[in-house]
Formats: C-alpha cells, sequence, structure tokens
C-alpha cells in the first residue's frame, strides 16, 4: 500500500503558508506578525492563526515577544549551515540504529513511504516529494527505537522544514534525492549500519555546492521579494 499524508488541519495548513512566506522573503527577520492582520487575510478567525504561530515559534521559525508579540526569526546562512551539520549527525545516528533494529513491519512501511516519493518525483511534484519526503524520515527515526534520539531528530527537522522544501526546487535536487534514499534504504535493508549513516550524513548535510546552491536561492527569493 503507498502511503498517503494525512489532511492537514486549517492551523497546520496556515503554519505551512506562513513558514513559506518566511523562507521566501515575503516575510522578513525582524518583521511582526499580527494575529488579526493574518487571520483577515487567511479569511479566518484568529484561533488557528494563533495555533499556527505557536506551532512555529516551537519549531523556531519566529519568536514570541513580550508586547511585541510574533515576530520573524533571524537565521543566517552560516546558522542554516550549521543546523543542517548537526541534522545530518542526528539522522546518520538513526540511520545506524535502524539498521540494527528495524521490524519487518517497519521495512514494508520504509519501502511504502519510499515508493510514494517516487510517485511525486515522477510527477515532478517538488510540494508533494516534500511532504512524502518527511515521511520517509520519520519511518528512518522510528525504526531507530531510540524515543529520544528520534524526538531530538524531528525537532530539529521541523525547524529546518522550509528550508529542506526549498532546496527541492533546486534544479535536479528531486531526482538526486531519490536516488540517495534508494542507497539509504537499500543499506538499511541489508542491515549496514556503517553505510546506512554514510548515506544518510551526505544526504542531509549541506556542504559545497549544495550550500552554494541554498544561499543563492535565499538571496535571489530575497530579491524577489523586497522589503
Amino acid at each position: 500500500m503507498s502511503e498517503i499524508a494525512a489532511p492537514l488541519r486549517r492551523s497546520e495548513q496556515l503554519g505551512e503558508e506562513i513558514e513559506e512566506r518566511i523562507v521566501t522573503g515575503q516575510y522578513r527577520p525582524g518583521m511582526r506578525l499580527d494575529e488579526q492582520d493574518l487571520a483577515d487575510e487567511f479569511g479566518v478567525s484568529r484561533t488557528p492563526v494563533r495555533e499556527a504561530l505557536i506551532h512555529l515559534a516551537s519549531a523556531g521559525m519566529i519568536e514570541m515577544r513580550p508586547r511585541r508579540g510574533a515576530i520573524v526569526a533571524q537565521a543566517s546562512p552560516t546558522r542554516l549551515c550549521e543546523m543542517f551539520e548537526v541534522m545530518a549527525e542526528l539522522e546518520a545516528m538513526c540511520g545506524r540504529l535502524a539498521a540494527r533494529r528495524i521490524t519487518p513491519a517497519e521495512q514494508a512501511e520504509l519501502l511504502d513511504a519510499h515508493r510514494a516519493c517516487e510517485v511525486a518525483r515522477d510527477a515532478n511534484d517538488p510540494d508533494a516529494y516534500y511532504h512524502l519526503n518527511e515521511v520517509f524520515h520519520q519511518r528512518i527515526y522510528q525504526a531507530s527505537h531510540n524515543s529520544f534520539l528520534a524526538e531530538q531528530a524531528d525537532a530539529l527537522h521541523r525547524r529546518l522544514r522550509p528550508y529542506r522544501r526549498l532546496q527541492l526546487r533546486v534544479r535536479n535536487r528531486m531526482k538526486t534525492s531519490y536516488s540517495e534514499h534508494q542507497a539509504i534504504v537499500d543499506s538499511i535493508l541489508s542491515g549496514d549500519g556503517e553505510g546506512a549513516a554514510d548515506k544518510l550524513q551526505r544526504h542531509v548535510v549541506v556542504q559545497g555546492e549544495r550550500f552554494a546552491d541554498l544561499v543563492a536561492s535565499l538571496s535571489a527569493l530575497q530579491v524577489q521579494n523586497p522589503a
């Protein structure tokens, strides 16, 4: 059975729209996000807006400040690179443990998630691939059977969500990502912990050309969306 993403709640939909606007520069670092203004803009009550802002604050995308409300957090390219380095190490640990501990049922779930990503890749749908890619990585976290590690990996993954989405829009990145997934799956299913760790680390870390692509994408989007 193919993996099917569950429908998003209204607050989750708002959260994704707001974080997308943050990463594309429409909502610039330091900008105040007013609950009522957002509610009016999206045609909803303040309740789902407030829930979305609380979620984004927990993910580090915004800061909740006394008397100022929600403020878009600042993250420099260097800071993003540092976070991706940590993310890569957490994922490597998950992959190493998953290769040793994954159950037959979890193997089937990982393969389902991988095949779902293939469908999105073939459809050239980066947004669908982004959501299904999250499911794929979640399957690896769960298969590590280390709940603390999975919680830490999930928390940082959420913090980097909009930037991982942005990366998928770089030319050929979706196709390359899927090929990297295949190598990761092969290592995990064969019980090769070190191979899985190495492939996941290289899959996630942002260095060299990938770092340059990320910086260029951020810069280009800021030019398209001036303050």
